[in-house]
């Protein structure tokens, strides 16, 4: 049987297990889809579809532990596949549905509030051509393919060993993390006092998205909290977070330390990148910064992590007992990257100290 001839392999992600059963049923009335599992977030359905990965993927919005729009990015990134949104949150004109189509959803529907599995039983006709014609459209190459994955190279050439001041007054940490990063650093940055040393984050985030995110734990943290303009001091009692869509690179100016907010391709796939900061950190801070890497999907960080503890930096790496995701940290840890594996709740002191 060619690939073309095949049943369609969908997988389902929705956070309703009555959602989940509607769609396996109705789109498995179709001799021609095959359903091949569902799972109640993007975290474990990824644990799955490894195992069997799929030909389409509908998925939902509103999910715990990674909303839908992050991990349709991350498909679209990482490992391209149709996907179809299937959400209450995406009616017409509304902010959700511009995203999901950015982000380069193949199809929307828009669930009601109420009466869920009657919608989704009438309808059941459109659902299955979207899932054959998403199909047909992968078949075509109209998915585009996942972009190279570049390293931090492609932003910042790695230390020469000249550029860091051997001593400085000026210390400051430097922090990176993704998936369940939002909770934990909030977490982590309200629990700072006005006196600790400057912060420097990357926290992985959509453009437009770190702003408001900056704001909001400036109104809830006794430190302030900004997202950063080039030019920015890296001041004590002051948490400076990288803007979507761009990276955050520390350079050293006489004995001080300043942002620079550069445009510049994704690295590791990811933009912000926790790799150009902790590699900007390492070539211009050395031994005056700390690095913390937390909890998130993936490898972004860990080389850089590694280059900031060979130029003397001291460095941590979450543990999985207390991450959302032993993505970042876990891959820190195996190559060596890490000082000391720390929890969350350790965090805030090994900063503020």
């Amino acid at each position: 049987m060619s690939p073309e001839s095949a049943p369609v392999k969908v997988f389902i992600v929705d956070d309703s297990a009555v959602v989940r059963q509607a769609l396996s049923e109705i789109l498995g009335k179709d001799r021609g889809i095959r359903v091949i599992g569902h799972a109640m977030d993007p975290l474990f359905a990824l644990e799955r579809m490894e195992k069997d990965w799929p030909d389409v993927i509908v998925l939902d919005v509103e999910m715990p532990r990674m909303d839908g729009i992050t991990f349709l990015r991350k498909i679209m990134a990482e490992r391209p596949t149709p996907v179809i949104i299937c959400s209450s949150l995406t009616g017409k004109g509304a902010e959700t549905t511009l995203q999901a189509m950015a982000a380069g959803a193949f199809a929307i529907f828009t669930k009601p509030t109420l009466g869920v599995k009657s919608f989704l039983e009438d309808a059941s006709n459109d659902l299955t051509q979207a899932v054959r014609a998403a199909r047909a459209a992968r078949a075509a190459k109209l998915i585009r393919p996942a972009p190279p994955k570049l390293g931090a190279d492609a932003v910042l050439a790695a230390a020469s060993g000249s550029e860091a001041m051997a001593v400085t007054t000026d210390r400051f940490t430097a922090i990176g993390t993704s998936t369940g990063g939002t909770q934990a650093l909030e977490y982590v940055l309200a629990a700072l006092p006005r006196t600790c040393p400057g912060i420097v984050v990357v926290q992985h985030m959509p453009e437009k998205f770190t702003a408001a995110f900056a704001q909001r734990l400036d109104r809830i943290c006794e430190i302030e909290v900004k997202e950063a303009v080039t030019g920015d001091r890296v001041l004590p009692g002051r948490a400076i977070i990288a803007p979507g869509g761009r990276h955050l690179v520390v350079r050293r100016s006489g004995a001080q330390y300043q942002v620079e907010v550069v445009s510049a391709p994704p690295v590791n796939r990811h933009c912000p990148s926790v790799d150009v900061l902790f590699r900007s950190v390492a070539k211009f801070a050395g031994r005056n910064a700390r690095g913390v890497i937390m909890t998130g999907m993936g490898d972004d960080g860990a080389r850089g992590l590694l280059e900031m503890r060979q130029a003397g930096a001291q460095t941590f790496a979450q543990d999985e007992e207390s991450c959302v995701v032993f993505g970042m940290p876990k891959e820190a840890i195996r190559m060596g990257a890490a000082d000391r594996v720390v929890s969350l709740s350790q965090i805030p002191e090994l900063i503020a100290r």
